[in-house]
């Protein structure tokens, strides 16, 4: 789904990774990290895709870059970074953005 952001200002988190084989609990922790997201104030929506060949893109929106580093020392999400560098990724990168405009195009 394509998340619905507001008009910007806001801020955009882009998290490219490339993954290991094999889920190795991956999937799970993925959906519980969303679901504590989803929790988080200033949370604006989020839209994820994975290659074939491993390379994953995640955007997640945010209302400030306040909440966002609220959100990357909450400790739960902590511990799951710790545990995706050690299991689940063979390289990630992390990008935060401010949105300035945006465009959209629905039929």
């Amino acid at each position: 789904m394509i998340a619905k952001t507001p008009k910007p200002p806001y801020y955009a988190v882009v998290f490219s990774s490339l993954r290991t084989e094999g889920d190795n609990g991956y999937g799970q922790a993925a959906d519980r990290m969303l679901e504590l997201a989803r929790q988080q104030p200033g949370f604006l929506g989020v839209e994820s895709a994975r290659g074939d060949d491993g390379l994953g893109i995640t955007v997640s929106y945010w209302s400030s870059e306040a909440e966002i580093l609220a959100w990357k020392q909450h400790a739960e999400h902590t511990e799951v970074r710790e545990q995706g560098r050690a299991t689940w990724y063979l390289a990630c990168h992390t990008r935060v953005c401010k949105v300035e405009r945006s465009y959209a195009f629905e039929r």
